[in-house]
């Protein structure tokens, strides 16, 4: 199976299944010298575990992290750093039922398709289960960044029910279980989940993820662009569906002239009167803010009954049980951020080695 590493100067490389031993990864090309701990590590992993809230899955991880390599005495050496997080809650039984079916939505047809086996323990390598990796990987990622960038997410919208941006306040992403910026949408969206679960069913997403303090002059032109490799990156976390930087698909009903950026000096500096564009022009970031949406669709596990064939050819219906979340939407944010981080460190580390 190819495609499981990530980036060009800052590599990513993860491993493992849902339902194996443990899920671990290979993060390649740090800078030596930075500080790094288990506990800066933690924190992150910490916001996207499962079992948080009543509105995630109830699997119990706790997802402690064991840094393996590349860090002596609290820092990191230049080596690969090896990290490590044990399946401490996977209860494989649960898809003894459908270890035969295709389950709407999943990848398990596809898997089977292209490699003639596939772990129907909840998805094995097609789990988000694997996104842990990720995000531990991203919390790194954070600190070749340095404490001038700051990379931040919430979630915009769950179903049909959007937030007031008129009510944004960063403040109340972290005290509400959804990660939502605005708190009374934060208590709509509590009603509206607990009908989902109760239906069996599930919901989708839009997750908003930014970066401030990012330095004009990272990406590349043409082929690595840094909004194209910041879409690839958003577009490679499981459930997602679309991708939009700055204004996104709403630029499409602009004209020219509200589209653009307009410039002007501001103490010998140029200052940008708006960010339709999203932080880059030309792919190479314009020192405003980075600005992404990702849509996310309904979790494909669900309890109500759906029409599907097994794979010896034959039509059926499944229920899918299990521990799953109702919106994969809300553990996502943690996810975006901590993708957003690895490619704007990686681009960083791109732009010192070409332009000092």
């Amino acid at each position: 199976m190819a495609g499981n590493t990530f980036g060009r100067l800052l590599r990513l490389t993860t491993f493992g299944e849902s339902h194996g031993p443990a899920i671990g990864g290979v993060l390649d090309g740090v800078p030596p010298r930075i500080p790094i701990t288990e506990a800066d590590i933690q924190a992150d992993l910490d916001r996207r575990r499962p079992g948080g809230s009543a509105f995630t899955s109830q699997r119990r991880e706790s997802d402690r992290v064991e840094i393996l390599s590349g860090v002596f005495d609290g820092r990191t050496t230049g080596a690969p750093i090896g990290l490590l997080i044990v399946n401490e809650d996977a209860r494989s039984k649960d898809y003894d039922a459908i270890r035969d079916l295709f389950r709407p939505g999943h990848a398990d047809f596809t898997y089977q398709e292209k490699y003639g086996i596939r772990d129907h323990r909840g998805g094995g390598r097609s789990s988000a289960r694997e996104t842990a990796v990720r995000v531990a990987a991203g919390a790194i990622a954070r600190k070749v960044l340095g404490d001038g960038i700051a990379v931040r997410g919430a979630l915009v919208q769950v179903g049909p029910h959007a937030i007031d941006r008129d009510r944004w306040d960063w403040e109340a992403v972290g005290a509400n279980p959804f990660f939502c910026p605005d708190p009374e949408t934060a208590d709509r969206w509590e009603g509206f989940l607990t009908e989902v679960r109760k239906a069996g069913s599930s919901t989708g997403a839009v997750v908003e993820v930014t970066a401030s303090g990012v330095p004009v002059g990272l990406g590349e032109p043409v082929f690595d662009r840094l909004d194209a490799d910041i879409a690839k990156a958003l577009m490679s976390i499981p459930a997602v569906k679309g991708v939009e930087i700055g204004a996104g698909f709403a630029a499409a009903a602009l004209s020219g002239e509200e589209n653009a950026d307009e410039m002007r000096m501001d103490g010998g500096t140029p200052v940008f009167l708006s960010n339709n564009a999203g932080g880059t022009l030309g792919g190479i970031s314009s020192g405003q803010d980075i600005v992404a949406r990702l849509a996310l669709k309904p979790t494909s596990s669900i309890l109500v009954p759906r029409r599907t064939v097994t794979a010896g050819g034959q039509d059926a219906e499944i229920v899918t049980k299990g521990r799953h979340d109702p919106c994969v939407g809300i553990r996502a944010v943690p996810i975006a951020e901590a993708m957003l981080a690895l490619v704007l460190a990686d681009h960083l580390l791109r732009h010192r080695g070409q332009c000092g």
